[in-house]
């Protein structure tokens, strides 16, 4: 098999999982637009986190809501959990990398916010410990995850949000999640815009 073949592969494989995740997530991805919605209209905050390619997509959901997607509009309150070395270092040197995320929610986190956390196997302990630490705090959950959703699916509550990219491949279950990104900027937007009901 050639470069072309290989590069045509990965766009076809890529059209097919976004089409079944489609028809699988598109009734969820808006359940979590309108509580991300709501949350941010009634004074509260979205919080991102995960790891990696994960870290990358809590960093480019938050900078999307705080300063704009596609439109002008009032910044939004969101946080990537991703991006302040000093804290997550000094968590995980101090105390276990497993905590990174969850000490932020602990102290951050507050009744009515919303937690964004995202794990492509669903089974990164750190963002497993953020959901729980969440809960305790009120926060409702978001779980954008891959595969079958792994050990994250238990822990979620009826209230949550579970989107689950129906792929195995961690490129794929990235690239849907990514799409899945934009479509939940987009539909915030347009509820806080007014533009949808």
């Amino acid at each position: 098999m050639n470069i072309q073949q290989r590069i045509q592969n990965q766009f076809d494989d890529s059209v097919a999982v976004k089409q079944a995740a489609y028809a699988a997530m598109a009734h969820r991805i808006e359940l979590a637009t309108r509580l991300m919605a709501d949350s941010l209209r009634a004074g509260g905050k979205v919080m991102a986190c995960g790891n990696g390619g994960s870290a990358a997509d809590s960093q480019h959901f938050a900078a999307e809501l705080l300063n704009r997607f596609e439109k002008e509009r009032p910044p939004l309150a969101a946080i990537a959990l991703t991006t302040d070395t000093s804290t997550l270092t000094s968590i995980a040197n101090d105390y276990a990398y497993e905590q990174v995320f969850s000490k932020q929610v602990q102290a951050l986190g507050c009744a009515g916010d919303v937690l964004l956390a995202i794990s492509t196997s669903g089974n990164s302990p750190n963002v497993m410990a953020a959901i729980q630490v969440a809960h305790e705090r009120g926060v409702r959950v978001v779980a954008l995850t891959g595969k079958n959703g792994g050990k994250m699916v238990a822990m979620l509550r009826p209230d949550d949000v579970h989107l689950c990219v129906p792929a195995d491949r961690t490129a794929r279950i990235q690239e849907v999640h990514l799409l899945t990104i934009h479509c939940l900027c987009d539909g915030i937007d347009a509820l806080i815009l007014g533009e949808t009901t």
